[in-house]
């Protein structure tokens, strides 16, 4: 057998010991995935019921005593209390995929890059759950407030415009009953309804994951501090933008949403530079650090000419 045929016999080893490895973790990832759905199944309605209490909250305040979601197909609520469990099902099972995920690259990684990687490892999921939390305690009731508080105003407005109301009722449910003309109510589907509300947890998630991501790019040389701050101006644009998007127009909503997300920007410009301080005192005790010039370095028959001006 040739030299070049056992170079290529070496090499292909560790490859298939690498593969052995990545299906043995994405194995016990899915199972645990697997395991984590069927235990949020069992608690799926209670989920349900949770995530649908801002709703439920606002239709009471406009006077709805019994709040009311309906589903139009036979499998749609099955199907809802699936989606339900997929989501949260992710999130139970997420500590151990991330301890297969950190068990496959850490054999590669070294002392200093695991100490860099594992606090982000942890820190990400923390902030996603905070994001998670402002979403559905603060944004979503907001949200909620908004759409249906518009629907009943409209509706109570054009009722008085057309006369088929004397005056407005002590009690408003989401549109007043009228003597003449059509009724419009409010009759919510579970898996709409659920949809609006994850799309804001997912969002402000994502969101939270700011820092965690431009600290760790940060870490790594990719971003500075001082970089972050020269686009500070583009970024509270972008960040408006975003509030835009993301929220319903509703002024209170979107100043709410920018000013979270504007705030963990600073924060992440504050985080960059505490990692680049550390990483030069790092450097200067081992003797690796230089000073850069404030100035750039003058060119010498430039500053022969200066000496003979100067004489003259």
């Amino acid at each position: 057998m040739s030299a070049s045929q056992d170079d290529i016999e070496d090499s292909a080893a560790p490859l298939i010991e690498h593969l052995a490895e990545l299906r043995t973790r994405l194995i016990r990832s899915v199972g645990a995935f697997i395991v984590g759905i069927v235990l949020a199944f069992v608690v799926a309605e209670p989920i349900l019921q949770f995530l649908l209490q801002p709703i439920e909250a606002t239709l009471r305040e406009l006077g709805d005593p019994a709040p009311t979601l309906q589903y139009t197909s036979p499998q749609e609520y099955l199907f809802t209390l699936f989606r339900i469990s997929m989501v949260f099902g992710f999130a139970l099972a997420f500590p151990v995929i991330g301890h297969q995920m950190w068990r496959f690259v850490a054999p590669g990684l070294y002392k200093n890059e695991k100490n860099a990687f594992l606090p982000f490892l942890i820190a990400s999921p923390v902030m996603f759950l905070l994001g998670a939390a402002f979403a559905h305690f603060v944004v979503t009731p907001l949200a909620m407030n908004f759409f249906l508080g518009f629907a009943d105003v409209s509706s109570i407005f054009a009722n008085l415009l057309a006369g088929t109301v004397q005056d407005v009722p002590d009690t408003t449910a989401v549109v007043p009953e009228t003597d003449e003309g059509l009724k419009i109510t409010f009759f919510g589907k579970v898996n709409e309804s659920l949809d609006i509300t994850l799309k804001f947890i997912m969002a402000f998630g994502l969101c939270f994951q700011l820092p965690v991501l431009l600290t760790l790019m940060g870490k790594a040389g990719m971003v500075s501090a001082e970089g972050l701050g020269s686009v500070r101006k583009y970024a509270m644009v972008a960040i408006l933008i975003l509030a835009a998007l993301v929220t319903p127009p509703d002024v209170v909503t979107q100043l709410i949403l920018f000013t979270v997300v504007y705030g963990l920007y600073e924060l992440s410009i504050f985080l960059v530079r505490m990692v680049e301080k550390r990483r030069e005192a790092d450097l200067r005790a081992q003797g690796l650090w230089f000073e850069d010039d404030d100035e750039e370095e003058e060119d010498p028959l430039m500053a022969e000419f200066d000496k003979d001006e100067d004489a003259k």
